[in-house]
């Protein structure tokens, strides 16, 4: 994006491929979308074995002015250059109560999340990540960028920087796509997701991302 596009590019491309079909990378898939005139793609990850963590914009279809119904969206979990490790429909999904209230979206990053229940318990069988305690500087972000949409990639370190109201900024090389992918820390017994990707910013210091805390993400019934 900008005037150092190319420079951006390449911090794409060199994000670390991951075995997308291989514990724990496979509790972070693709959410797809397709209707007669139009595909995309977020991602999201499994925190139990229906719930899945994304961004609330990736749920809005902008061109139609509307929200995306469930049964148009599929979660593939552990997906990888067309293979994934299993697929299920969406139930519903929640968002923060003051998201959506007049039908459009609210472009508030405090309300950009979404928690969406799956139509199958299949993070009993592919696994899930617990939600992380705490950030750490050796934070780092999973997900499926525009570049590489067909395989799942992993940045280097994505230094956090706490903000108010739950945000984290951080600069990262993610790019659409990404929407919606965690923020992960690493701990001894693997890693936990700590925030989501809301929305991605060009500065002349580099890619600056700006993703919501989980603390504030509504995983009750």
């Amino acid at each position: 994006m900008g005037t150092q596009s190319e420079e951006g590019c390449d911090a794409i491309r060199a994000r670390e491929i991951l075995d997308a079909d291989q514990p724990p990378w496979r509790a972070i898939g693709r959410l797809n979308f397709a209707s007669r005139d139009r595909r995309s793609h977020c991602t999201g990850v499994l925190v139990s074995d229906r719930l899945v963590l994304t961004a609330a914009h990736c749920l809005y279809n902008s061109p139609r002015k509307r929200w995306i119904p469930p049964s148009s969206i599929r979660f593939a979990a552990g997906y990888q250059r067309g293979e994934a490790t299993a697929v299920a429909g969406i139930d519903g999904y929640k968002l923060h109560p003051e998201q959506g209230a007049d039908g459009a979206f609210d472009d508030r990053t405090e309300l950009d999340w979404a928690v969406l229940e799956l139509t199958e318990p299949i993070g009993q069988t592919v696994g899930y990540l617990p939600l992380a305690s705490a950030l750490t500087p050796s934070s780092f972000v999973a997900g499926y960028p525009g570049l590489r949409p067909h395989v799942l990639s992993r940045t280097l370190t994505c230094a956090p920087l706490p903000l108010e109201g739950g945000m984290v900024l951080s600069l990262c090389p993610v790019m659409m796509g990404d929407s919606g992918a965690p923020l992960l820390v690493d701990t001894p017994t693997g890693p936990q997701v700590a925030a989501i990707l809301s929305r991605v910013g060009v500065t002349p210091e580099g890619i600056t991302a700006l993703f919501l805390s989980t603390e504030v993400f509504d995983l009750d019934p």
